[in-house]
């Protein structure tokens, strides 16, 4: 069974068209929009601020949304993924977006919509991220613009694939 508790008396709000693996653990103030995923030993911390999910949010395996006591939430938008190993902390990150394995993304980020972070990319503090950009690096810059088939190869491909996983398990 998957750790699911409440922080402070707030609860996780998770629908039931969301798959939580077994060894998942979600805790305090997190609200999951339809059809997200969170797979196996992911955490979603919201003990000291808040996590919001949009629809078709996937933290892939091994994966760590958190945020900052007091001064930095986690917002994420709609179909983004959220690949292995990742860190994603105390930022806002748009519709369709995908956050590569390994990566960093520190507090008070801003990804723009249609983006892609790449695997193993450190994302710093404050860093603003143009919709349509692909961000890579030690400390990540933009390398280019994502194109139309990227966006629809990948981002899109990868947040609806995990739909269709995690059917598989239900």
């Amino acid at each position: 069974m998957p750790v699911i508790l409440p922080v402070n008396g707030i609860s996780p709000e998770i629908p039931e068209d969301c798959f939580v693996a077994p060894n998942a653990t979600i805790v305090g103030d997190v609200v999951m929009g339809s059809e997200c995923s969170v797979w196996f030993n992911a955490v979603v911390r919201g003990d000291v601020n808040s996590i919001r999910m949009g629809n078709k949010v996937n933290v892939q395996d091994g994966a760590c949304i958190h945020c900052t006591y007091e001064k930095t939430k986690t917002i994420l938008g709609n179909n983004v993924s959220i690949g292995h190993n990742a860190i994603v902390h105390g930022c806002t990150v748009q519709d369709n977006v995908l956050i590569g394995m390994g990566a960093i993304v520190m507090d008070n980020v801003k990804i723009g919509s249609n983006s892609i972070i790449a695997a193993g990319a450190v994302v710093l503090e404050g860093t603003d991220v143009p919709a349509g950009s692909i961000f890579a690096g030690v400390p990540a810059k933009k390398v280019k613009d994502i194109s139309p088939e990227l966006l629809k190869g990948e981002v899109e491909r990868i947040a609806n694939n995990y739909v269709k996983y995690s059917s598989w398990f239900k």
